[in-house]
């Protein structure tokens, strides 16, 4: 680093305000990290920009801050004077003015940061789990019939949901399924209170629950942001709308709930809204189901005013009716007669087509009978001749039958296998031979052969 000259020098450069304000600003910002400072909020400004400036300070010292719109809209609580609180700020200069400034990163009520802590890491981790998942919520009835609310029955919550429901839906039936709202033993009481409602939903009849209390610190409202009241909400059987707290208030329930609503009263409109819509409308519904009934009532007078005058007497209406049938009776006499005659019309001239066109028998008759004649005789011929050749090939197989050979003294020889034997020269001494005579058989045994 160059050293300063202790005397004034000609030739020395002087640095602007400006760049030695901007200087210790990236000095400041750099050398100190962000950190938790607490005290008490004074001099309080919410600028139309959506910055808010306020000046925090204790017994002993204060500090300019600045919380930037980006960062101030995300508050859960609003900020008030007086109010004690922690906040994360980074320090810096304002250049400008060079004023030593906090810029605000978030902001907790005094006392509240390990309660704060233990409430964003549970969020983490449910967050995670996917408790709190927007497909998970699910649609609020329209038009419920009966509700269930959890709360204390001492509670002004449940005072303001009922007056709300009775000025805007007074028909919509309420069950009530109490509980501590606040205390060590409250988390687990409101966790076993919607169990109980959900099991008892379809025997109540139920289609939605309100859980709901009036507003207080994070201490106050800590119950609503035990696990298990979290779980408890996403496994009841109906939707569930969290009324916890003021509009600013934010907890564990509200995340899981199906719907958020900003106060206990907002939850009871949000669920009284359809039936309120509904009750608004029946007046103009009445004029107009009465605008409707009139429009009607003249449409069948009209009707029954046409249907008068078509109105006949029976006596009236038989006459016209027996005139009406013999007009019919002479037309279909006249139309049976026309069709006669046109038939017979019909009938006469085929008849004589047909006689012109018929062939005479005789001449064919006569042909047909000369033609069999002549088929007899030409069978008869046909059949001697066959005969005649029958009897021939008779006689001519006859003298080739071996049996009339054998008539004739001549026999047949066969050796042992039934062959017959044309040859001597295929029988040896000994072989033992079959005669065959024109009556009966004989065996016999070869002695000796000659060729």
């Amino acid at each position: 680093m160059q050293d300063i000259p202790s005397t004034p020098s000609v030739s020395a450069a002087a640095t602007p305000v400006s760049d030695f304000v901007r200087h210790i600003r990236r000095h400041l910002e750099s050398g100190f990290p962000l950190a938790w400072v607490s005290g008490e909020i004074s001099n309080l400004v919410r600028a139309g920009s959506g910055h808010v400036y306020f000046t925090l300070k204790d017994g002993g010292g204060q500090l300019r801050c600045a919380m930037w719109r980006n960062k101030a809209q995300l508050l859960a609580f609003q900020l008030l004077e007086g109010m004690q609180v922690e906040v994360r700020a980074q320090v810096t200069v304002y250049e400008p003015r060079g004023d030593l400034q906090l810029s605000i990163e978030h902001v907790r009520r005094a006392g509240q940061g390990n309660l704060f802590e233990a409430f964003m890491r549970l969020k983490t981790r449910l967050e995670a789990e996917g408790l709190f998942a927007s497909e998970l919520k699910r649609v609020i009835p329209r038009l419920p019939r009966r509700i269930g609310v959890v709360t204390s029955l001492a509670a002004a919550a449940l005072r303001d949901v009922l007056i709300t429901l009775q000025r805007r839906a007074p028909a919509l039936e309420v069950i009530l399924y109490p509980t501590l709202v606040q205390g060590e033993a409250a988390g687990e009481q409101i966790a076993q209170a919607i169990l109980v409602a959900s099991a008892r939903s379809h025997d109540d009849g139920i289609e939605v629950l309100i859980l709901c209390r009036g507003g207080g610190s994070l201490e106050d409202l800590w119950a609503f942001n035990h696990e298990t009241v979290v779980r408890a909400i996403r496994a009841c059987a109906v939707p569930v709308i969290s009324g916890v707290g003021h509009e600013t208030d934010m907890t564990l329930a509200d995340f899981a709930a199906d719907l958020r609503a900003a106060t206990p009263t907002a939850a009871a409109e949000i669920l009284s809204a359809g039936l309120f819509a509904l009750r608004q409308r029946l007046p103009g519904l009445a004029s107009e189901l009465q605008r409707a009934a009139m429009r009607r009532f003249g449409q069948l007078a009209q009707a029954l005013d046409m249907l008068e005058r078509r109105l006949v007497h029976p006596r009236e209406r038989i006459a016209r009716h027996g005139a009406m049938l013999d007009q019919l009776a002479l037309r279909l006499d006249h139309a049976v007669i026309r069709q006669h005659d046109v038939i017979v019309r019909q009938l006469h001239s085929l008849q004589t087509r047909l006689e012109r066109r018929m062939p005479s028998v005789l001449p064919r008759q006569l042909a047909i009978d000369a033609l069999q004649a002549r088929l007899r005789s030409a069978l008869r011929q046909s059949h001697a001749q066959r005969v005649d050749k029958l009897r021939s090939l008779e006689a001519a197989l006859s003298h080739l039958n071996p049996e009339a050979v054998l008539q004739r003294g001549y026999a047949m020889v066969c050796d042992a296998s039934g062959r017959l034997v044309r040859d001597a020269a295929q029988l040896q001494v000994g072989d033992t031979l079959e005669l065959v005579f024109a009556a009966g058989r004989a065996a016999a045994e070869v002695r000796d052969t000659r060729s």
